[in-house]
């Protein structure tokens, strides 16, 4: 058995934020399914915004934030975001991230879209490679002891304060489940992209957190609106950041069309996510796709020269040569949407704090709801370190009035048992096989245009994917580095957020930010100006509505 005050699940940015805010004040200790510097914050390349810029200001990053969102994000929260940003960019800078800059010195900005002003201050397109090494030394330096290549199983929960201590724990390396009982709790485990065969996201960004929240009792918020990157490399949904369309790239149809004129004329490729990879879709079922099969458009940056691709856009460039075999500064290249980032998680307070007690999130597996249906490029970065630094120190002040937790060993036994129940030898269904009809099926009907005849289908169908799953068994083996227990670990919380995530669409009849239903293609505040809400019943998730933070801001068109 291990003990901590505050115990973190996921060491990416949010994960070693909250660390480090909660370090001074408590014991913490850190779980990783790979080692911190592998976490999927590395693969954010644009930037983070922050209205330091002599042009720019707070109010105009949250007004862009909360149009960006489609006026769903909780607008009290979208208010903290943005005006703590300038003091966390200082603080990065001050911790030694060499961000670019400008010929006069100051941090350079790029433009995003969704922006009214360049906002997005960036490390060339490898900006959160260098945030998260820069977070990892400094935790490192406050002495947050990290266990990488553990996973969490299971959250425990007191049954008579109802409030979590801790969680049921699997080390690869030795292959023991261990019990880890914590003051305090902080989730940070990442979005679930792998619930879609295109995808941006890593392969462990399989929605662990979000799913044992929901499991242990926790309340899950906006599963259904899940963003679809417009640029990704066709054929292998690598991301093409949005930072080469921030530089000056265009999309170009097959008659070499720059068709963004004709939707959205005043933003251009500039516009939010949403709507340039509903345009792309458009463009590609109107027959204007490029290539034999017209499944693809183009990025074209040739305009812009070699010299100042391989200066502001190294990875991108080299992305290109390596996976596409396209020279950026010769021919365009080949992208289509592909599944990027979860708006949807945990619901929390702005302080992280989720409607089970003792437990927190923050980041991508967090809905504190600063993105509402949709996010603008340049906020996630920066959702990680404030609200990352804010849970972990709230937990750290929680973690302070609570006595030492039970060590709950009824909890450990039963997910010893379970375990080897699973791994009992048994035929059945192949992970593979299961997981592969899963993502299959999100992709072709709960993706970038959504329709209820296709989302009843996917429903019913993620119920017989839930039946072959409960019938797999596994090879019996030693569980130090059973990959095979892994994966089946991992398909089974995609389950749970993939039946969220579709009978949340399916619930939600309008058209809002990412979420679009070519049934109802309007937007419907009278009706749905609510949150989702999603918590756990004897049959299935059940839902509700949640209010919405209006504070600043009244709904109105959003045109680009």
């Amino acid at each position: 058995m291990l003990d901590c005050d505050v115990l973190v699940i996921g060491a990416g940015l949010a994960g070693q934020r909250a660390a480090l805010a909660a370090a001074p004040a408590a014991n913490v200790l850190v779980l990783s399914k790979v080692y911190p510097t592998h976490s999927h914050s590395v693969a954010a390349q644009g930037g983070i915004n922050a209205a330091i810029g002599p042009d720019d200001r707070v109010e105009d990053h949250v007004f862009d934030t909360v149009k960006g969102g489609d006026y769903l994000g909780d607008q009290d929260a979208i208010a903290i975001l943005c005006t703590e940003a300038p003091r966390d960019i200082a603080e990065l800078e001050r911790w030694g991230l060499l961000f670019d800059r400008d010929p006069d010195g100051r941090i350079a900005q790029r433009a995003l879209g969704g922006a009214g002003a360049s906002r997005a201050c960036y490390v060339g397109d490898r900006t959160g490679h260098a945030m998260l090494h820069t977070v990892y030394e400094r935790a490192l330096r406050a002495g947050v002891r990290v266990l990488p290549e553990w996973l969490a199983l299971e959250l425990t929960v007191d049954d008579a304060t109802g409030r979590c201590t801790g969680a049921v724990a699997w080390d690869l390396h030795s292959g023991r489940l261990e019990l880890i009982t914590a003051k305090a709790v902080v989730l940070a485990t990442g979005g679930y992209g792998r619930c879609f065969a295109r995808t941006t996201n890593s392969h462990i960004c399989t929605g662990d957190g979000a799913a044992l929240a929901y499991r242990a009792g926790a309340t899950l918020a906006d599963l259904e609106f899940v963003q679809f990157h417009p640029t990704t490399l066709a054929g292998s949904a690598i991301l093409i950041s949005e930072a080469a369309r921030g530089d000056g790239g265009h999309l170009l149809n097959r008659d070499g069309e720059r068709f963004m004129a004709r939707y959205a004329p005043e933003k251009m490729e500039l516009a939010p996510r949403d709507v340039v990879s509903r345009t792309i879709e458009a463009e590609l079922r109107a027959g204007r796709g490029c290539g034999p099969t017209g499944d693809h458009v183009l990025l074209d940056l040739r305009h812009l020269g070699a010299a100042a691709i391989g200066d502001r856009l190294p990875q991108i460039r080299e992305l290109a040569l390596l996976y596409a075999g396209v020279d950026l500064a010769a021919e365009p290249l080949p992208v289509l949407p592909g599944q990027h980032y979860s708006m949807g998680g945990v619901r929390t307070d702005v302080w992280g704090r989720t409607t089970l007690p003792g437990l927190f999130a923050a980041g991508e597996c967090a809905c504190v709801s600063v993105h509402g249906a949709n996010r603008l490029g340049g906020n996630s970065l920066l959702e990680t370190i404030v609200f990352g630094r804010r849970a972990g120190a709230r937990a750290a002040e929680d973690a302070a009035t609570q006595p030492a937790p039970r060590a709950d060993a009824e909890a450990l036994a039963a997910a010893e048992e379970w375990v080897a129940a699973v791994c009992d030898g048994a035929a059945g269904p192949r992970v593979a096989d299961v997981r592969r009809r899963l993502t299959g099926l999100m992709t072709d009907k709960v993706g970038v245009f959504r329709e209820e005849g296709e989302l009843r289908e996917a429903c019913d169908e993620i119920e017989a994917i839930a039946g072959d799953y409960a019938a797999i068994g596994l090879p019996r083996a030693g569980l130090d580095f059973n990959y095979a227990l892994q994966g089946y670990l991992e398909l089974g919380y995609l389950l749970v957020l993939a039946r969220a995530i579709a009978r949340g669409a399916l619930r939600r009849t309008e058209s809002r930010g990412a979420h679009y239903r070519t049934d109802y293609p309007e937007r419907d505040d009278a009706r749905w100006l609510r949150h989702t809400y999603v918590t756990a019943g004897d049959d299935g998730p059940v839902f509700a509505d949640g209010p919405v933070n209006q504070d600043l801001y009244a709904p109105a068109a959003r045109g680009y």
